[in-house]
């Protein structure tokens, strides 16, 4: 016998699978959650069901929504399911839990009904509206932090505010509805991996407004609170096996599955304007600073996944796991965290820095996740600049060498030729393929051509400190490949 998962069948779920014990007809919406992904499922929503489950923040019910048209498949089978989905989480030593998630209670489709959503974010019920957009989603320069008034979907949105396609379009019409109905501002939160990501989401935001109605633009940077956060959870994107699983062992058809690691963590900045759900009573650190945890996590984690990812794929890998049990790719990511990414930090309070470096390791190895190291390579323009770049500067700054940046750097122009080491072609992923791919092609006659991007780079293509170690490891992948380069780079 099969179970479909839904609000009606609720009560049938096995003992296997435990469902929501709170009424979901008493959650009330309060949050609008923009990019309702596999990270947001296992990582905001979850807390939300965490408080939930203590009776607390009954009306913090999120509200998804979807901007893309490739949203939509999702946002079907998600209603399909009364917004209910399976959370499992694994463990290192092969233990895993499942929990059915009832945090969402509706998800709107923005470029079916964009009348919907607005109506939404203006009600007065919405008192938070949260992010998972993507690096690439702020719409700024990597190097001068301008916005970019380039996109036509912003021009759209400039023309046309009562039909929006951006998150900013949404934003800056939903805030003038309500000052104009004298509502209280909703708090934005950002839960994506940028560095005062917060501030990022306010400055965007409000040069997007600034373009549409100067004196909304004022009101919008007095009265709206950006709190920054740190987020961690590895978890890689739903697959059709994950629910095929679930299926097998407890007999309960969910096509919404996700699946993370047992380990997570959210670092919040306590400084929301309205009120908030209790985000402490679920485990969340809330700090007057971000910052040092925030650059923790991009610096150690998020660069690291850099680190391994191209040499990795380079070398025949295509599971996390199975790379890093490779004593050449697990030595080469502790030595970058050691040496270069973790020298790079401010003091971060409360967190033992060798003990953190140590069980990002065990976590990279976690072979239930059976996180894929394409996942880990896809969309490097939007992450090397802002993960990896800003360790480089702090170096150079510091009089320090950045040798190991530097071969993460060439193993990434090295991967964006899309050819492996015997020859054959594949996939690069990337927002800004076309670029990056013609730069990887000048690389035979020019060997600088692709660290000459400077909006990925600035001037480093200027700076021997780095040059140097850049041109060596490039040359070594092309003439020995990724492993004897690695080897090279580890035995120094």
């Amino acid at each position: 016998m099969t179970i479909q998962l839904n609000q009606a069948n609720i009560h049938l779920l096995p003992a296997a699978l435990p469902a929501p014990t709170y009424e979901r007809t008493a959650v009330q919406a309060g949050i609008v959650h923009f990019g309702v992904g596999g990270f947001h499922r296992a990582h905001q929503a979850f807390y939300l069901d965490q408080l939930m489950e203590q009776g607390l923040a009954m009306d913090f019910g999120i509200v998804g929504v979807g901007l893309l048209p490739g949203d939509k498949a999702l946002g079907r089978a998600l209603k399909a399911q009364d917004c209910l989905y399976t959370l499992v989480s694994k463990d290192e030593q092969g233990g895993q839990a499942a929990k059915v998630i009832g945090s969402i209670i509706d998800y709107l489709c923005g470029p079916d009904s964009p009348a919907a959503v607005l109506q939404r974010l203006a009600a007065p019920e919405t008192r938070i509206v949260t992010l998972t957009i993507t690096e690439g989603g702020y719409n700024f320069d990597q190097i001068t932090g301008e916005f970019d008034w380039n996109d036509p979907d912003v021009a759209h949105d400039l023309a046309h505010p009562d039909r929006p396609r951006t998150v900013f379009g949404y934003l800056t019409q939903a805030l003038a509805r309500r000052r104009a109905d004298g509502i209280v501002p909703f708090d934005v939160v950002s839960c994506d991996n940028i560095p005062s990501n917060g501030a990022v989401a306010r400055r965007s935001l409000l040069a997007f407004a600034r373009g549409a109605d100067p004196d909304l633009a004022d009101w919008i940077a007095a009265e709206v609170a950006f709190p920054n956060s740190m987020v961690d959870r590895i978890t890689p994107r739903p697959t059709k096996a994950a629910s095929a699983e679930l299926a097998q062992r407890t007999g309960v058809v969910d096509n919404c599955v996700v699946v993370a690691e047992a380990f997570t963590q959210w670092v919040l900045e306590d400084g929301f304007g309205g009120r908030r759900p209790p985000f402490e009573r679920a485990g969340v650190q809330l700090v007057a600073d971000v910052e040092p945890y925030e650059l923790m996590k991009l610096r150690l984690l998020n660069a690291s996944h850099q680190a391994l990812a191209y040499f990795s794929y380079l070398m025949g890998y295509r599971l996390v796991h199975d790379a890093v049990r490779d004593s050449l790719v697990r030595d080469f990511l502790a030595d970058y965290m050691q040496h270069e990414g973790a020298p790079s930090l401010p003091q971060v309070p409360g967190v033992d820095l060798d003990a953190y470096q140590q069980t990002l390791i065990k976590r990279f190895g976690n072979e239930a996740i059976a996180d894929t190291v394409a996942r880990l390579a896809a969309e490097a323009s939007d992450r090397i600049p802002k993960w990896l770049v800003p360790v480089v500067h702090q170096r150079l700054a510091a009089g320090a060498p950045a040798e190991r940046s530097a071969a993460i750097v060439a193993s990434w122009a090295r991967f964006a030729e899309g050819v492996d080491e015997s020859g054959t072609p594949f996939e690069v992923v990337d927002n800004q393929l076309e670029q990056v791919k013609a730069a990887a092609r000048r690389q035979g006659a020019d060997p600088l051509a692709f660290l000459r991007q400077e909006s990925f780079f600035g001037s480093l293509a200027d700076e021997p400190r780095f040059t140097e170690p850049y041109l060596k490891t490039l040359d070594s992948l092309h003439q020995r490949g990724a492993r004897e380069t690695l080897r090279s780079l580890v035995a120094v």
